[in-house]
């Protein structure tokens, strides 16, 4: 990973929309305290699974996080969340 460790965002407008694209009934609203809920779940869960990756690649001793270190971490990941 890098030196510098970078802050993991997701826009409100696009957590809302992704969160809104579910909804069966048009009626339905979406809360501005949930969709902030839903941008930290959102961050904990991509930090989560980045930490995960890099302790794989690790145990391989592989340099660089490669898709399939978060292929055999990500079942686990989705039990766990």
């Amino acid at each position: 990973m890098a030196d510098k460790e970078e802050e993991v965002c997701f826009k409100k407008e696009t957590v809302s929309k992704l969160l809104s694209s579910s909804f069966k009934e048009d009626k339905t609203r979406l809360s501005s305290d949930a969709t902030l809920l839903m941008r930290e779940m959102l961050k904990v869960f991509v930090q989560e699974a980045a930490l995960r990756s890099l302790k794989q690649a690790e145990s391989e001793d592989c340099n660089q996080v490669e898709i399939e270190h978060f292929e055999k971490i990500l079942p686990q990941l989705l039990l766990d969340f």
